[in-house]
């Protein structure tokens, strides 16, 4: 079941997520919580009982089957009822070093050793506790499943919240289309009025405008290409084809994703610099604006 479910897993996820598993299995009860938020790199967090120190390097590897990026902090707890999992032990060494310094003292001393069973007993260390060894390999059998099962749930909870981030990007993404293709459309509209502006002006200064033809089209020319953003409008399209196409790719694309942003801000601000129209500056602004918030949601993507 867990491999299927990692299977599923292979799609945009986002980076934060909670899980939680719990199992029993006779006397032994094993609790896996783990959270996750965005991070740059995998850097993961194991608080857990020392006896499973020994299986931290496996706990990680199998963590890696279903996380590439993120904060990841894990806790696992332990519980064992069983009668049988201490034991008394008896040290007859150390019982006997005490009896042999007990009689080097009666000699030394000239007093009777009057020490009994019932008083050694009472020293330090003649009897201990000890907890009988366990079968690692089936501890980590048990814990493996508890794994597994907060694992897979973490990383259905990041799919679903993935697939959240998913739409509201694209959302984003066609609001900036909307965007590029009223700039585009403005720009020879800006020239027609920039051209009118031109004429009129003439028109106050001279009787004769045929006269001024010539100058006025080269002024319009100069001032097109001033204003030009022909080539900022066809990177920008190619970039929100490039992100829509990204969002359907399965692992690691919040990187690429935020390249991608990257140059679609360089775009924006090059339009921006270039605008000489309200309109058109609006425009820049509002696709910086969605740039900007498609940053952060990228932010949280794996």
């Amino acid at each position: 079941m867990f491999e299927e479910m990692a299977e599923v897993d292979k799609m945009i996820k986002s980076m934060t997520g909670f899980g939680r598993y719990e199992i029993q299995k006779d006397t032994r009860k094993f609790t896996v919580e783990l959270k996750g938020v965005n991070h740059r790199y995998l850097d993961v967090n194991i608080r857990m009982p020392k006896k499973f120190n020994l299986f931290e390097s496996s706990i990680r590897t199998l963590l890696k089957q279903y996380v590439n990026r993120g904060k990841v902090d894990i806790f696992i707890t332990y519980e064992d009822t069983a009668l049988k999992q201490s034991v008394l032990k008896y040290h007859a060494e150390l019982a006997e070093e005490y009896m042999k310094y007990f009689e080097q003292m009666s000699e030394q001393f000239q007093i009777k050793n009057d020490v009994g069973v019932a008083a050694l007993s009472r020293y330090p260390e003649i009897f201990t506790m000890e907890e009988q060894n366990e079968d690692e390999e089936a501890l980590w059998d048990e814990l493996k499943e508890a794994l597994e099962g907060a694992f897979s749930q973490f990383s259905q909870g990041r799919l679903v919240e993935g697939e959240h981030l998913k739409i509201d990007v694209e959302k984003k993404l066609d609001t900036m289309s909307t965007l590029v293709c009223e700039i585009e459309k403005r720009s020879p509209e800006i020239l027609a009025q920039y051209r009118e502006k031109l004429e009129n002006k003439v028109k106050e200064l001279f009787s004769d405008t045929k006269i001024e033809e010539n100058r006025i089209a080269a002024e319009v020319i100069l001032y097109a290409d001033k204003i030009c953003t022909d080539e900022e409008i066809v990177r920008l399209k190619s970039h929100i084809a490039h992100m829509h196409h990204t969002l359907e790719e399965t692992d690691g694309i919040g990187r690429k994703m935020d390249f991608i942003a990257q140059e679609m801000n360089r775009e924006a601000n090059t339009i921006l610099s270039k605008a000489n129209d309200l309109e058109v500056s609006n425009y820049a602004i509002h696709l910086k604006t969605e740039i900007e918030k498609i940053r952060e949601q990228i932010q949280n993507i794996e």
